[in-house]
């Protein structure tokens, strides 16, 4: 079974910083975008940062300059830095990864539960 798991979520003062992690795992022939998205309280989910397996990367404009997107190629893991952080970036943060599944000849996207990440004021 192929999974994709977030951590890195909490708590942290407006100003302050945290790493996300979201790591694949599981019966996987090749990984494609890596990318993290983020849901607020009666929003709709957003896409926040992407990655290409090149490294090229896509932000949203509210999160351009602040967050940072890298992925580990031989982990199977994508991290989303986040510095600079402000109120508005409290959501619960969802990893999603392009999976092409061992015995398959197609990718697909697989999503993470989800990580909360708050920020105080």
């Amino acid at each position: 079974q192929v999974q994709v798991v977030e951590s890195g979520g909490g708590l942290v003062q407006a100003g302050g910083s945290l790493r996300l992690s979201c790591a694949a795992s599981g019966r996987i022939s090749s990984i494609n975008v890596m990318s993290w998205h983020r849901q607020a309280p009666g929003k709709q989910r957003e896409l926040v940062a992407a990655i290409t397996r090149e490294g090229t990367t896509n932000y949203e404009d509210g999160v351009k300059g602040r967050f940072t997107i890298s992925r580990d190629n031989a982990k199977n893991t994508v991290y989303l830095q986040m510095n600079s952080l402000k109120p508005e970036d409290t959501a619960v943060y969802y990893c999603n990864v392009d999976i092409r599944p061992e015995g398959s000849r197609w990718f697909r996207n697989y999503w993470g539960r989800g990580t909360q990440v708050t920020v105080s004021s």
